[in-house]
Order: C-alpha cells, then structure tokens, then sequence
C-alpha cells in the first residue's frame, strides 16, 4: 500500500492528526504519507476531485467542511446520510465514499474517558454544524433523556432539533429535543438540572478568531457537571479551565479525535489500529505544542 491522505479543513495549524495517523502508518511500515492541506470554501470542489488521483487513498475532513463535501462524494453510508455530516473518505475503486466516524468516536471517548452513562440525563449542546450533528445523534441513540440544542444561528439549531426530534419517533426513543436560545447560556439557572455540557463550537481552538475565548461564563457552570469540550488545542481549553476553576468534571477533545481517527485508518487500511500507539503520540504532541 503506498500513496497519500489528507486532511481537508481550514484553519489546520492547531491539529495534531497528522503526526498520529503518520505514526500509526509508520507502525506497519506502509508507504503512506498523512498530510494536512487547509483548504479556503472556493477551493473545496477542486481539493476533493483531486481525491480522485491514483496516488490518493482518502481523507479525514474536519471544520468546516464536515456538511458542504457530502454532495461532491459518489457514495455516502447510511449513518453520515443520518448524520448529515462526513469525516472520512475512502477511495474504493475510483469511486469517494463518505463516512462519519465521529459518532462512535465522541461515544467512546465519553465512557471510556468521561465515565459517563448517557441513559436518563440532560444534555445542552453547544453548536448545531458538523460535529453538533454528531453529537446530537449519539447522544439521542444512546438514549439520554432530555436535550437542548443552542447555536448563534437559531435557524441551525432548529433544523438540527427537528431532524433529531425526527429520528427519535422513527425509532421509538422518548429524548425530548429542544432548541435553546442562545442567550440562555448567560443564566446558571439553565445549567441547574442538566448533567452534560458539551461544545461543538470551534470557539477557544487555537489559531482560530475565537482563540482565547469561552462559549461560556465560569459562574453559570454548575459543580459537578461534566463539561466535554470537542477542542482539543490548547489543552486545557478556555472553557474547560473555567469549567476547572468551577468545581466541574471535564473532558478534552483529544480521545474523541483519536478515536474518531482510529477507525478511519482502519476504513482506509483495513489493520487492526494500534490506538495507544496513537494516543500517546497525539498527547506528546499536544503538549509540545503548548510549551
């Protein structure tokens, strides 16, 4: 096996899936090259048709492009379609196919590493894009109770909210999904009864407009709630060292990614993923970076 993979977003600076995949690659000796290209909107046609050159085995994508690429891939599997979102592509014959891999990855990585049970509580998601999209549907398949949906574009959350509220009456769940102003965020009464915060926003990620800043105040965060923030760089995140400072439990990003990134390699690969091996070079990483 020999040729390339990208990763396909803007702004790429603060991602560290490069030097874990390339390590995972290097594991089985394979002539495979991960790099990451940042990709502007109008060039995004263009980055994924050259997918389609012989050297290219697939992609990882990641904001903002998780939704805008499904419509130029040949084929997308039944859970990105539930989605609405693609992280994965994988060449197969000539052809692009598209997969979400971040559902199982932000379920694993909240029990493995956030011991948490999602059966019977409250959730207020922070973000209704990609990732949000994700989010959204592990979280109403894994059966939690109650979910609240908030994003600076209310329309986004509402179509967000009723496709979620859609899929839970198809398939019998009782989640009650509901939109959340956005300006509720400012009160701590909203968090007084909800159990799991997690931000889907890119606000806080390093390199971005929103670098430094928090989606949330430190004094509407509850003690004792579990706050899962989807960035992973800087680590902690602003908003996971006020949830800190807050008396709150919290989750980074970085095992969801690597698990998300797991099972795209083995998408692409078809081995077994040395996930440990991936994680420890992730997290070496990480930290050099935020020397």
């Amino acid at each position: 096996m020999s040729g390339f993979v990208n990763l396909i977003g803007y702004p790429l600076k603060h991602s560290v899936s490069p030097y874990f995949q390339q390590e995972a690659l290097d594991y089985y000796h394979l002539d495979v090259c991960y790099q990451a290209r940042e990709v502007r909107a109008e060039e995004l046609e263009t980055a994924i048709s050259r997918l389609r050159e012989a050297q290219h085995l697939g992609a990882n994508v990641t904001v903002p492009y998780k939704e805008a690429v499904m419509p130029l891939l040949d084929r997308v599997d039944d859970l990105a379609t539930l989605v609405g979102a693609v992280n994965t592509i994988v060449k197969r014959n000539g052809e692009l196919w598209g997969y979400n891999t971040d559902v199982g990855g932000f379920v694993e990585a909240l029990k493995a590493r956030g011991n948490f049970d999602v059966g019977g509580k409250k959730a207020i998601i922070l973000g209704a894009g990609g990732s949000a999209r994700a989010v959204g549907f592990a979280l109403t398949r894994e059966k939690i109770s109650s979910l609240l949906v908030a994003n600076r574009t209310p329309e986004r959350a509402r179509v967000l909210v009723k496709e979620l509220g859609h899929y839970a009456a198809q398939t019998g769940l009782e989640t009650e999904i509901t939109v959340l102003p956005w300006l509720a965020l400012a009160s701590a009464r909203t968090f007084a009864d909800c159990q799991l915060v997690v931000n889907c926003t890119p606000v806080g990620m390093k390199y971005s407009s929103g670098e430094g800043q928090s989606p949330l105040a430190g004094n509407v965060i509850p003690e004792g709630i579990l706050v899962y923030d989807l960035v992973y760089n800087p680590s902690p995140s602003p908003l996971l060292q006020l949830a800190m400072e807050a008396g709150a439990n919290i989750l980074g990003g970085l095992p969801m990614l690597v698990y998300q990134g797991a099972a795209s390699f083995k998408l692409w690969t078809g081995r077994e993923v040395p996930v440990d091996l991936m994680y420890d070079k992730a997290r070496q990483m990480l930290m050099e970076g935020n020397k």
